[in-house]
């Protein structure tokens, strides 16, 4: 795939200074293909309105050279390039008004066959927002479809790991940055297990390129142009997230949005869009039930529990110290250590271990500052 000669043109096309995606789109609909684009002369390429400074550039072979260098590291990196030409390349994606016309591609291409629905949210969560976000990942992967977010702190973060918490679950990570950068550092062992198999780590941005702020936005629209629907669970007034948001509804895609607390700033992203007509969403259900019938005909069903089924299932599985404690935890507000310790009536000792068992069975989560929380099931 990457021995095709055709590939050094579509990498040139990446790097033509100020190009960008839309314009580049207007020369491959006007030329065909990017050795076409690149053979024709100056006046061809300024008749199609592109920026003098980019046809100068292609027109002067700039570009064809430094291609020869990514392509060799994109070799050396053992990523994969999907272009429009290729039969793999995500259908709903070629649908917007501007496509890329090359991603950069680590991990599996299965997903691109696959539904998918985004989710995303601020990189400064609750705990509500961080437990809804992990829970409706996995959820709706258990049912098939493919979660993807933009691989940032926060819900996005929390997305995709509930997503690769479901039995077969996938999820696609679009970044901002070049497929060789891992942004946050912090979520390197995220990017590699999706990297690994579990997914596929996305961008049209050259190697190398770092994380600028100007370079989400933009990306956002790849993660609303992949999915068929688009689910924030918490967002500021100016969160990235209202911006999927828009152009999913811009791409005549399902908008979706998590209630919160009216008094928490981080709600009013969802809050709004619920106003202004997107799906209030509390559960995997609300989402599905809007999707059209054909792909919700297409996705897994799952032997569903109710609440009180669910809570005799985790109380079977407490044992000593760790009833008290569940008991004491909140999914909506976290407890620091010290009042587990005084609540519990429990030694120091006693309160770690049981904690530590309840987190590895799922039930809890420990956040920053010794701080502890429900996991909503």
């Amino acid at each position: 795939m990457l021995d095709s000669p055709s590939h050094l043109g579509w990498l040139a096309l990446g790097l033509v200074p100020g190009l960008g995606a839309r314009n580049a789109g207007k020369l491959l609909k006007a030329f065909g293909d990017p050795d076409r684009i690149f053979r024709a002369s100056l006046t061809e390429l300024e008749s199609q309105g592109l920026p003098a400074a980019a046809a100068q550039a292609i027109h002067s072979q700039q570009a064809l050279r430094r291609a020869e260098k990514e392509l060799a590291r994109v070799k050396e990196i053992g990523c994969q390039l999907v272009t429009w030409n290729d039969a793999v390349y995500p259908r709903l994606l070629r649908e917007i008004y501007d496509p890329p016309p090359l991603m950069y591609v680590r991990g599996s291409l299965d997903v691109f066959n696959r539904h998918a629905m985004a989710i995303v949210g601020t990189r400064r969560p609750t705990p509500y927002g961080n437990q809804m976000s992990e829970r409706l990942g996995r959820d709706l992967a258990e049912r098939g479809l493919v979660i993807a977010s933009g691989l940032a702190r926060g819900i996005d973060t929390l997305a995709h790991r509930g997503a690769l918490k479901a039995s077969g679950g996938m999820t696609i990570a679009v970044v901002g940055c070049g497929i060789d950068v891992v942004y946050p550092k912090e979520n390197r062992k995220l990017f590699d297990e999706i990297a690994a198999g579990r997914g596929a780590v996305v961008t049209e941005l050259p190697t190398g390129s770092p994380p600028m702020p100007q370079n989400f936005p933009v990306r956002n629209r790849i993660i609303a142009g992949l999915a068929l629907g688009s689910v924030v669970v918490e967002g500021t007034e100016h969160s990235g997230s209202l911006i999927t948001a828009r152009l999913a509804m811009e791409f005549g895609r399902e908008v979706y949005g998590v209630p919160g607390n009216a008094s928490q700033p981080n709600s009013y992203g969802p809050n709004q869009l619920i106003k202004q007509g997107a799906k209030l969403v509390t559960g995997w259900q609300d989402v599905i039930e809007e999707l059209p019938t054909a792909v919700r005909a297409e996705l897994v069903p799952v032997q569903t529990t109710t609440a009180a089924e669910r809570a005799s299932l985790v109380n079977e599985s407490l044992f000593g110290p760790e009833h008290a404690l569940y008991e004491l935890l909140d999914p909506d507000r976290s407890r620091h250590i010290d009042d587990l310790v005084e609540g519990s009536g429990l030694s120091s000792s006693e309160t770690l271990a049981a904690l530590f068992d309840l987190e590895m069975k799922g039930y809890v989560r420990q956040l920053p500052g010794k701080q502890f929380v429900k996991v909503m099931l």
